[in-house]
């Protein structure tokens, strides 16, 4: 069973930097992907970024892109999501999710771990 656990999230003012982590375990193939989505209150979730275990491809949001970073130690099973000028339409609960990246670089998740709060203040 794949099991995602996230961390890093926290308060921060505008322009600051956070560090997420996800440590992930469970899994019976080498070839998949993880990465993070959140959700706003009263919003949906969107997708924010995403990184290939088997190729290292990464996939961002344009509202993140020139922002955040994302970056996996596949033989740690760890997934980093380095967020930096951030700012108060960034807060919100972020998830670690895993499952496949398709041949176009979009990430589709079927686990799912807990949410991290990060709130960003004016």
């Amino acid at each position: 069973e794949v099991q995602l656990q996230a961390s890093g999230g926290g308060l921060v003012q505008a322009g600051g930097s956070l560090r997420l982590s996800c440590a992930a375990s469970g899994f019976t193939s080498d070839d998949y992907a993880i990465g993070w989505v959140r959700q706003a209150p009263g919003k949906e979730r969107e997708g924010v970024s995403c990184i290939s275990s088997s190729d290292g491809r990464t996939n961002y949001a344009d509202f993140v892109k020139g922002r955040f970073t994302i970056s996996s130690n596949n033989a740690k099973n760890t997934m980093n999501l380095q967020m930096n000028s951030l700012k108060p339409e960034d807060t919100a609960v972020y998830y670690c999710a895993a499952g496949a990246m398709t041949k176009w670089g979009i990430c589709e998740y079927s686990y799912w771990g807990q949410g991290t709060l990060v709130t960003v203040s004016s």
